[in-house]
């Protein structure tokens, strides 16, 4: 496995002189080096040996600099990229810089300077990648519920509307769930708050160590929470249900000297590839009434929706 402390750098260059001369003075400065004499060779390499910038020139075979260039900045993890290229017009600098390039060095370059480039260079790819991370922590704030790592519902019913047309056009299905903890509020008075907030991390768990890839569920509210299923037929929702609610039900919640064990009550919804009006909102509406239709019964069950 690569050390993300060692900073990585691929060489793309078809003249084998010039690429010694970098790659010797890379290597001897510390840096891990990679080559390719290709840009098709420099995009596999990319894939494998993910590195930190790229230093390539910009006529080479199959492919251009510039084409290279492209296709990297098409991609969604940044790579820094250098130009060195002996053809140095004005014109064709501004280009490379105004298509995405982080820094351009002319042939013949001097040593230290180039050195000196690719340290800055560096640098900044470093905050590139932090901005990266932050970028994606933020996302993860704004869709996330913090204290079950579950969807919170302001990104949800976008999500399942989008799961609703692929439904559509592929003839699938789509269901949800509605999951409800019965008489939560007794945690919370028997206990205290702090045991009630890890029963529900529990539970969050419990759903996402049951659910598919393709499938992803939300906490919907308080103790209720949200699963959307794609892709499976109503007898397969009834045991998925079947099999969470059981799975709750038998789990002994445990904190410090704290213990429990609770049930819940869910309600389904499946949609109906022959009525194209359904949408996100009605489909969880329905789960909802399905939900309190187990509720009215007794609880600790699974109903199905019926108009």
């Amino acid at each position: 496995m690569l050390n993300d402390d060692t900073k990585r750098i691929l060489i793309v260059e078809d003249d084998e002189n010039t690429m010694a001369v970098i790659k010797e003075a890379l290597d001897d400065y510390g840096y891990l080096t990679a080559v390719a004499h290709s840009g098709s060779e420099a995009m596999n390499a990319i894939n494998l040996f993910k590195p930190h910038l790229v230093l390539t020139d910009h006529n080479m075979p199959d492919m251009t600099g510039l084409e290279m260039l492209k296709k990297l900045r098409a991609k969604e993890n940044y790579v820094t990229v250098m130009f060195i290229s002996a053809r140095a017009d004005g014109e064709f600098v501004a280009q490379t810089l105004r298509m995405g390039a982080d820094d351009f060095v002319r042939k013949p370059f001097m040593l230290d300077e180039l050195i000196a480039r690719i340290e800055v260079s560096l640098r900044n790819n470093e905050l590139h990648r932090e901005l990266f991370v932050a970028n994606i922590k933020l996302q993860e704030m704004v869709e996330k519920d913090y204290l079950t790592g579950l969807y919170n519902m302001r990104s949800m019913y976008d999500r399942i509307d989008y799961e609703l047309k692929r439904a559509r056009r592929f003839k699938r299905s789509v269901s949800c769930i509605m999951v409800d903890m019965d008489h939560f509020k007794r945690v919370n008075d028997d206990h205290d708050h702090l045991f009630g907030s890890f029963v529900l991390k529990e539970v969050g768990k419990i759903i996402k160590e049951n659910l598919r890839e393709i499938d992803f569920a939300a906490r919907y509210g308080g103790d209720e929470f949200l699963v959307v299923i794609t892709e499976t037929d109503e007898e397969g929702i009834g045991v998925v249900s079947e099999r969470l609610r059981k799975k709750i039900e038998d789990h002994v919640f445990v904190s410090g000297e704290d213990s429990i064990q609770l049930t819940v009550s869910m309600g389904y919804s499946i949609y109906d590839p022959e009525n194209p009006i359904a949408d996100a909102r009605s489909l969880v509406r329905d789960a909802d009434q399905a939900l309190y239709e187990s509720k009215r019964q007794g609880r600790n069950r699974v109903t199905k929706f019926s108009a």
